[in-house]
């Protein structure tokens, strides 16, 4: 995906895998045999394989450059986790991810502040690094954002539970050493990160996928932009509200977050960067009667 310059904002898609095919039914929960042939051609061959029932999803991170400062929203699954019962994370050795950093002229060290939307598994996962055997920050320079209501919910359930890993492990390798190392700032979900009288970047709340799940909004003097997290996950969304992710905590509150969204983004003909679509990903979001349909920018 080109770099979208918003106006005094550049906006980059750091990949780390796409396509991943994912079986549809694991993927929403209450999904029906209806909805994807309903869809079938609306999705096309990129998004959907009828035959073996799969959607095709992407995990990245959006490298946002702002007021002197490269701010790293998310940070995907990361390498040697150990994740047995989700194949596409165990064990990862991927260079892809510091490859795509490196192609715009940066390494891990050059990262000011990582803002986590929240706290699965696969938006923390290189918040770390395995290091002589410890997991250690990869981003050591940078002051990592984080929810406080979503971070004390994940402290309560470890609480609760102590012998049962929070999110697959990724609680105890990707979340605490970063928090242990003093570069953690837990925030409102309103928090408000650069902001002037054309630019600004600050969190909105978004809760439903999880307790504390926040949306980062990027504005510049020409446009703005909405990054979701996994307020929506999947292109078959934007017709389909009704669909309940794997991962959803809430998910009524998650599906009003969601059109909440996406009226928004038509509304204020505002770019939408979900971190599941597959590339080109970026697109603006238009109203097609009840449902709704995507430009993407490529």
């Amino acid at each position: 995906m080109r770099t979208l310059d918003l106006g005094g904002v550049r906006v980059d898609r750091i990949v780390e895998i796409d396509p991943l095919w994912v079986d549809a039914f694991w993927f929403y929960k209450n999904i029906d045999q209806a909805a994807l042939d309903r869809n079938v051609a609306w999705l096309g061959p990129r998004l959907y394989d009828p035959s073996a029932r799969m959607f095709a999803i992407s995990f990245h991170s959006w490298l946002v450059r702002a007021g002197g400062l490269n701010i790293l929203v998310d940070t995907c699954n990361g390498n040697h986790k150990e994740r047995p019962t989700m194949h596409w994370q165990h064990r990862l050795k991927l260079d892809t991810y510091m490859r795509a950093l490196a192609a715009h002229g940066l390494t891990a060290d050059d990262i000011d502040v990582v803002m986590c939307t929240h706290l699965h598994t696969d938006h923390v996962g290189w918040n770390t690094r395995l290091e002589d055997g410890r997991w250690v920050p990869t981003f050591k320079n940078a002051r990592h954002v984080f929810s406080r209501r979503e971070y004390e919910h994940h402290v309560a359930r470890q609480k609760e539970t102590p012998d049962v890993p929070i999110g697959h492990g990724s609680f105890r390798d990707s979340v605490l050493p970063v928090v242990e190392a003093g570069l953690v700032d837990f925030v409102a979900d309103d928090h408000a990160l650069f902001h002037d009288l054309e630019e600004n970047v600050r969190l909105e709340p978004s809760h439903g996928h999880t307790p504390g799940h926040v949306c980062v909004s990027i504005e510049g003097r020409r446009d703005k932009a909405l990054i979701t997290g996994d307020a929506i996950h999947h292109q078959i969304q934007l017709r389909e509200h009704q669909l309940v992710n794997v991962g959803d905590f809430e998910p009524e509150k998650a599906r009003a977050t969601r059109l909440s969204l996406l009226n928004r983004c038509c509304d204020e003909h505002r770019l939408m960067l979900t971190c599941h679509f597959v590339g080109p990903t970026a697109g603006y979001i238009r109203r097609d009667g009840d449902l709704f349909d995507i430009e993407h920018l490529e």
